[in-house]
């Protein structure tokens, strides 16, 4: 619920009012101990992984300019990306539409291209999948 307005000059107002939600509090334990019994450095492999197996696909179209810098000192598990002659909005609405891939549309000054996360609950398969639409929609078009 909102702050009242008497607190509109006091940095107290953005802090939570009302009732708290349980499942976070209670979700954070068994999230931390996944986390851990996983591992971060293990985690950010994985990561990497699913990353670089998607990249790597795509550079093959050679069409392909990844915003994100690939050096392991320098990025983890989410890589942004544009394809020559596509627009990255029409690409996600496709992705979405046809094949339930959620991505996400960066549209900024300087990059205007597609984000992609990975997450740890994420396939090889499901990488393939997101690989081989974009692949599909690159040679057919947006009917793909």
């Amino acid at each position: 619920m909102a702050a009242p307005a008497e607190m509109d000059g006091d940095i107290r107002k953005f802090e939570e009012i009302g009732t708290h939600p349980a499942a976070p509090a209670l979700a954070i334990g068994e999230a931390v101990a996944f986390h851990l019994g996983i591992g971060p450095e293990r985690k950010l492999a994985r990561l990497r992984y699913l990353r670089d197996r998607w990249v790597r696909r795509l550079e093959d179209t050679g069409c392909l300019k990844l915003f994100t810098n690939l050096a392991p000192e320098l990025s983890g598990g989410i890589a942004t990306f544009a394809l020559a002659g596509v627009d990255p909005a029409a690409l996600e609405q496709h992705l979405w539409e046809k094949h339930r891939i959620f991505v996400v549309t960066i549209k900024h000054e300087q990059i205007h291209g597609i984000r992609v996360s990975p997450g740890v609950y994420t396939s090889v398969e499901e990488v393939d999948r997101f690989a081989d639409a974009v692949e599909r929609y690159l040679r057919k078009g947006e009917g793909a």
